[in-house]
């Protein structure tokens, strides 16, 4: 649509361009692929800016180009602990928005997660549980949903034939 005001296209952003939001992007979309495997891969979207001095905004899109939410703030580019918390927040925006589900959701209590630091490192909490008053937890660290996903056992009980 940006065409129609005389604006650039978003541009995919070349891996390598912005390195550090390349790594959390990568740990983000490992925990992506476990929790909505057919989706596809989020990338960095490069947007045009009417700003003078600012060459472009990057945002975090889903893979068909689709993306909401603020822009990921420029100054996060060189800090490892501020890139992780920005793309992580920009993709979750993206995906629960474009969407229309919470995303990543705790499997233990069916809610969805938020990016909050613990320990030193960024991770899904989860609220706990409403009924039993099960206490708020820290499900996994960004990027580690997968030591989560158990392999899919065969149902022993199932005849073949």
């Amino acid at each position: 649509m940006s065409a129609l005001f005389g604006l650039p296209e978003p541009r995919r952003v070349l891996l390598g361009e912005y390195p550090l939001w390349d790594e959390a992007l990568a740990l983000v979309n490992r925990d992506l692929s476990v929790t909505l495997p057919g989706q596809g891969l989020l990338q960095l979207l490069g947007l045009p800016s009417c700003n003078e001095g600012v060459a472009e905004y990057v945002c975090v899109a889903l893979a068909n180009g689709e993306w909401h939410g603020n822009v990921v703030d420029p100054d996060s580019a060189d800090n490892p602990v501020l890139a992780l918390t920005a793309i992580t927040d920009a993709a979750q925006e993206t995906v629960t928005e474009c969407l229309w589900q919470a995303w990543p959701v705790c499997d233990e209590h069916d809610h969805g997660m938020h990016p909050r630091e613990a320990e030193g490192q960024l991770s899904w909490w989860c609220a706990g549980g409403n009924i039993r008053r099960e206490p708020a937890h820290i499900r996994a660290v960004v990027g580690g949903l997968a030591s989560l996903v158990r392999p899919r056992q065969p149902d022993r009980n199932r005849r073949d034939g």
